[in-house]
């Protein structure tokens, strides 16, 4: 199949809405390929504003759903959005730690060997 090289950023423009960011999508719809779709959209200021655009657009309405979904009361939904939107409130399963001032940091290597059973450590009974 014979893909188009000349492309302008005003067909670009046009095809990225209702694409969802989706490449393959922009590509299909232009005539090229993947790759120079993708080129084509980081070498043009204009034509990444409008992907990034398009693409903002595809977060918000996810986010729109998961809303409706925690309207819902699913659990899981419920769960996984205070983890990762209200780590500021507590939540989650990582917690975050700022540190003020110097900070030493001392790098720990463990010598292992490798015997019949994987690795093990040099003072480990054979």
């Amino acid at each position: 199949m014979a893909y188009r090289t000349d492309l302008t950023a005003e067909e670009m423009i046009e095809v990225i809405p209702g694409s969802a960011g989706i490449v393959s999508t922009i590509a299909r719809k232009v005539g090229c390929s993947w790759r120079r779709a993708r080129k084509f959209i980081d070498e043009h200021p204009t034509v990444c504003a409008a992907y990034h655009d398009e693409c903002e657009k595809i977060k918000d309405l996810a986010e729109t759903k998961m809303i409706e979904i925690i309207s819902d009361k699913d659990p899981g939904t419920i769960r996984w959005y205070l983890s990762t939107k209200a780590r500021d409130r507590g939540y989650g399963e990582h917690q975050d730690i700022t540190l003020h001032g110097e900070v030493d940091v001392i790098e720990v290597v463990r010598a292992t060997t490798m015997g019949t059973n994987g690795p093990q450590s040099p003072d480990a009974p054979t």
